[in-house]
């Protein structure tokens, strides 16, 4: 009887070990996907002179789990009647101190509703919501701790990932991506939530300074439809008007170049007032109709290219319609909350980014303008340039005034070839000199040999 007992003892053992070793095969070698990972919280950090904006994103699975306030069935257009409820738990699982332990003031903002998908974890609905840390009088808003348990301390497979969006004195000024901090998790060994030490170095004016130098830069080298206004009041600037047309002649280099100088001089004058205007006020103007205005100011002047409208008083114009420009440009300034000697600093240095950035396009347009007006493809060039920018015009028009549409899209795309355009300009101005030596050499010849046959 021995011997069938132990063979029935090693079946048992083999059936156990195969019972242990396939689940354990089968975890071991899952791919990443099939472990459904859930999705994250993030924290995005806005951080200004006295205050630092957090933006929550918050998984609303997890969030209803973890604060017991069902927001899974709950309409968007709902969520004010639990808004008491989720600022007030928001309040208590947030606690940001300075390194020396005082604590932070904490104000729960706007709350949303809304649909993403993070890698790997398929759509899912979040939570944002939006809170202001401010620190006690004096005390350092670049180092501190964040004290955060807000999903995790019930739900401790969750994670938070903190990062800064935007940071004045750190050179952020975009917004655009961010700059991790840390992560926010269980420790395990513990079984506590650690707060986290937000580390920012230290930061700047000369940063700053330098951050909205490059954005003035980018926004009018990307900004497609500030360059389209200055490029097609140019275009007819060395011609003149005879009979409500451009059929007047030439106007002389000099001459040309001092309605060039003009035209872009009255643009700058007009466009930097209503900045400094706008800016420094903080005066609040409605963003379609100024965008609107800047779109029909474009579409004036491609009808003045085609047909002079306004012929001598190019100058006036430009001044003018740069008003509504420098409100657009105001926008980008107003996003970012900045202190007093934080707004007028960076109104300086996004100006002169705006200004070098246009002298540069200026010069690189002038040998080609000057040019263009001499050929006898000139007129149909001109034309042609003109109602292209007119249709864009009339795209973007009927897009600020509520009617999306492909043309707009596609003019709005232009500015993301910002290379090609300065090749294309480069290459242009090259051309033009070397066409414009070429021509003066061979008078001179002319005239030289005119000479030499003279009895």
């Amino acid at each position: 009887m021995t011997a069938p007992r132990a063979w029935l003892t090693t079946a048992r053992r083999l059936v156990a070990g195969i019972a242990i070793a396939v689940p354990a095969a089968l975890l071991l070698g899952a791919s990443p996907a099939a472990a459904h990972p859930m999705p994250h919280s993030v924290v995005r950090l806005d951080v200004h002179k006295n205050s630092v904006t957090a933006q929550l994103a918050l998984p609303v699975g997890d969030f209803t789990t973890a604060s017991g306030i069902d927001l899974n069935t709950l309409a968007a257009s709902a969520l004010p009647t639990r808004a008491k409820a989720i600022r007030a738990y928001l309040g208590a699982h947030i606690h940001p101190t300075t390194l020396k332990g005082q604590a932070w003031q904490v104000s729960i903002g706007a709350l949303s509703l809304s649909r993403t998908e993070q890698t790997s974890t398929g759509p899912y609905r979040e939570l944002v919501a939006k809170a202001v840390l401010t620190p006690p009088p004096g005390a350092d808003v670049r180092h501190f701790t964040l004290d955060y348990d807000v999903i995790v301390h019930q739900v401790v497979t969750h994670i938070t990932l903190v990062s800064v969006r935007q940071d004045w004195a750190a050179g952020r000024v975009t917004g655009d991506g961010a700059t991790q901090v840390g992560t926010i998790r269980l420790d395990v060994r513990h079984m506590k939530v650690p707060p986290l030490t937000v580390d920012l170095g230290k930061g700047s004016a000369w940063r700053g300074f330098v951050a909205m130098l490059q954005l003035g830069g980018n926004h009018i080298l990307t900004g497609t439809d500030h360059l389209l206004f200055l490029l097609i009041l140019l275009l007819p600037a060395p011609l003149l008007a005879a009979g409500g047309r451009w059929n007047g002649g030439l106007a002389g280099p000099r001459a040309a170049l001092t309605r060039i100088g003009g035209i872009t001089l009255a643009f700058t004058v007009g466009h930097s007032v209503a900045l400094a205007a706008t800016a420094l006020t903080r005066f609040e103007i409605p963003g379609r109709p100024v965008e609107a205005f800047i779109a029909a100011s474009i579409l004036v002047g491609a009808i003045h290219a085609i047909r002079p409208l306004f012929p001598g008083k190019e100058a006036l114009v430009a001044g003018v319609f740069g008003l509504g420009h420098g409100m657009a440009f105001s926008f980008v300034l107003a996003e970012m909350h900045l202190s007093t000697g934080q707004l007028a600093t960076s109104l300086l240095a996004f100006n002169l980014g705006i200004e070098l950035v246009q002298l540069l396009l200026v010069c690189l347009a002038l040998p080609s303008l000057l040019v263009l007006a001499r050929l006898r493809v000139g007129p149909a060039l001109r034309v042609t340039g003109a109602l292209l920018t007119a249709t864009a015009a009339v795209g973007w028009l009927a897009d600020r005034l509520g009617l999306p549409n492909p043309v707009a899209r596609m003019a709005d795309s232009a500015g993301s070839h910002t290379t090609v355009l300065l090749v294309v300009l480069g290459a242009a101005a090259v051309l033009a000199v070397g066409w414009t030596l070429v021509v003066r050499q061979r008078q001179r010849l002319g005239m030289e040999l005119a000479l030499i046959t003279l009895p």
